[in-house]
């Protein structure tokens, strides 16, 4: 692991935001794919011992992704993504909410800003998440931290596994 990449969690409490950027020592095109692939988001947008499990994922503007996270004792928690736009391999934008798992929507949820660049063999990815609700953002802030910082290691070590096999 390089220790040197860049991780940056920043939350604007004020402007209802987080910003979260990550670097991976990785190609460009294989992290755009583990962002936009329900196959490979799978393998590491839960944190252990949660798995991730994809109902449907339509990546094109205005296309949806449906998934859960399931614990080890099999409860499901939902989220539903809209795909708002995307610009192929450096950016996309979605509105993302916890939901049921017939679909239905809480009351509010964040829109989410991918960037992605890459330098010298290292992909930057920048996150901007934009939560409706200030109340919402709170309640979730810190076991959000903890999920998302591990679920970007899960990534690292996904990315890494690729690159050894390359």
């Amino acid at each position: 692991m390089n220790t040197n990449l860049l991780f940056d969690f920043t939350v604007d409490k004020a402007a209802k935001t987080i910003y979260i950027t990550r670097e991976f020592a990785a190609d460009h095109s294989l992290v755009w794919d583990a962002f936009t692939k329900p196959e490979l988001l799978d393998q590491w947008t839960a944190p252990a011992p949660f798995i991730a499990k994809t109902k449907y994922m339509n990546f094109e503007v205005g296309g949806k992704r449906f998934y859960a996270m399931v614990s080890p004792d099999g409860q499901e928690r939902w989220a539903l993504q809209t795909y708002k736009s995307i610009t192929p391999k450096t950016h996309f934008k979605m509105f993302n909410v916890f939901a049921d798992k017939d679909e239905n929507p809480e009351l509010y949820g964040s829109d989410w800003d991918y960037n992605f660049s890459e330098q010298n063999g290292v992909t930057t990815v920048s996150i901007t998440i934009f939560n409706e609700s200030f109340e919402r953002m709170e309640s979730l802030l810190e076991g959000f931290r903890l999920g998302f910082t591990a679920t970007l290691q899960n990534l690292e070590n996904l990315l890494t596994t690729f690159s050894n096999k390359g």
